[in-house]
């Protein structure tokens, strides 16, 4: 069982690195995590003690794939953040450079919903440019060859509150203008903190729209860092019983949850994977339980997460961000992680079908039913958590099969890539 602590208003980077402090901002004197809380956990000089890109590569089976030229080639992967990094295209570059990797053959940056305005860069600012560049360095590290289009939206994502229009606005500019074939969004609100489920089914319009045979976009979120539990809509506290975020929640939506890796320094797994205690997983209050968990998932409603990929403090990776003039090497965790780890893994399959695949959820469910080496099922963990200053919310526990914390499980993408183009053909996605 996971012990967390209510956001800091203050971003710092900490040389100790089991330290997770959430990424966040302050809103009238309150804190408002940014969208899904991407968490800071060290400010390493060599890098020890954080996960680097040759590391993960090799640990989800990219490597095999990468020799026969699938490396996200031709695809770009859409990336959808508030406010964005004021610095993001020069510290990728300089990521790229410090462990040998080739810059994207494109790396755009717009604004669709409306200008980025000035503002203090500080607090959910400061938040929302980590966020920014663990989703952009680490989109690109699992497809190297991916262009990148970073979506900066120009409102503030804070739960139910605000954010949502602009996002959704966005999103529709991309999605029909086919912009990219997968769209990463690590970001989140608990379904109760919009005002009704009319509210929150209302900014679905983006989802629909992508899931249309004209379209076909992959859209995959983060599942949140709380566990089984979420903030409220003042984000001073916490549900004190089970909730999910949206919207993974979405049935049209592939709900990316958290496991925790154990590495060796060249990448290979010291044991396997287990499930991550924040890993945000549970049922859906607002949605039924789609067709392709009927098999799957006990109870009516829509599950979370699908999927899972690395998002531990444990098993934390390395960013660098230059818009803060120490600790420009950081290490940092979350589903926020895990969301662009698993864009990635899309964009290869997308360049191996010659085409993007749409909504893969029910390709997923097929996979695992049939026992695809692609699909490696975690069974150890929960998402139960205890609050330092608040309730014990009982969560789920990992096992065989589909569960509340990881999903299917996570994946060996050298076996993933093809299963899931094969999925697809056959008509499951």
């Amino acid at each position: 069982m996971s012990e967390l602590r209510r956001p800091a208003c203050a971003i710092r980077a900490v040389t100790v690195a089991v330290l997770a402090l959430a990424l966040a901002g302050c809103s009238a004197g309150h804190p408002s995590t940014a969208g899904v809380a991407a968490r800071l956990v060290a400010a390493p000089g060599n890098l020890k003690g954080v996960l680097t890109p040759a590391q993960i590569q090799r640990a989800y089976g990219m490597l095999p794939l990468y020799q026969e030229g699938v490396d996200g080639a031709g695809q770009t992967i859409v990336i959808v953040d508030p406010y964005g990094s004021p610095t993001i295209a020069s510290d990728l570059r300089h990521f790229d450079a410090a462990f040998g990797l080739s810059g994207p053959p494109s790396f755009r940056v717009i604004a669709p919903a409306g200008p980025i305005r000035a503002g203090r860069f500080a607090g959910y600012r400061l938040g929302v440019a980590y966020e920014t560049t663990l989703d952009v360095e680490w989109a690109h590290v699992m497809a190297p060859r991916a262009s990148i289009l970073l979506v900066e939206t120009p409102a503030a994502e804070i739960e139910g509150a605000t954010g949502f229009p602009q996002i959704v606005r966005a999103l529709t500019y991309v999605i029909r203008r086919h912009l990219g074939g997968v769209i990463s969004m690590s970001l989140a609100a608990t379904e109760e903190t919009f005002s009704s489920p009319a509210q929150l089914l209302s900014f679905r319009s983006a989802f629909k729209l992508a899931a249309e045979p004209a379209y076909r976009v992959t859209l995959v979120a983060a599942s949140g860092d709380w566990g089984a539990s979420g903030p409220t809509y003042s984000n001073n506290s916490y549900y004190p019983r089970p909730v999910v975020g949206w919207p993974a929640s979405d049935p049209l939506v592939t709900a990316v949850g958290g496991t925790q890796l154990d590495l060796s320094s060249s990448g290979a797994r010291s044991s396997p994977d287990t499930a991550w205690s924040g890993s945000g997983g549970g049922y859906s209050a607002v949605f039924s339980k789609p067709a392709y968990q009927d098999q799957a998932l006990s109870g009516d409603q829509r599950g979370i997460p699908d999927i899972s990929m690395d998002a531990s403090c444990q098993s934390a990776v390395v960013i660098y961000a230059s818009f803060v003039r120490t600790g420009r090497w950081s290490g940092i965790c979350g589903t926020s992680l895990a969301t662009p780890l698993f864009a990635g893994v899309v964009a290869l399959a997308d360049q191996v079908a010659g085409h993007p695949l749409g909504l893969i959820n029910p390709a997923l469910y097929r996979i695992a039913a049939a026992h695809g080496r692609g699909i490696v099922a975690i069974t150890r963990g929960g998402n139960s958590v205890r609050f330092a200053h608040g309730p014990t919310v009982k969560g789920y526990r990992a096992g065989p099969g589909y569960n509340l914390v990881t999903g299917l499980g996570t994946v060996d993408a050298r076996y993933f890539v093809p299963e899931l183009v094969a999925a697809c053909r056959a008509g499951h996605c």
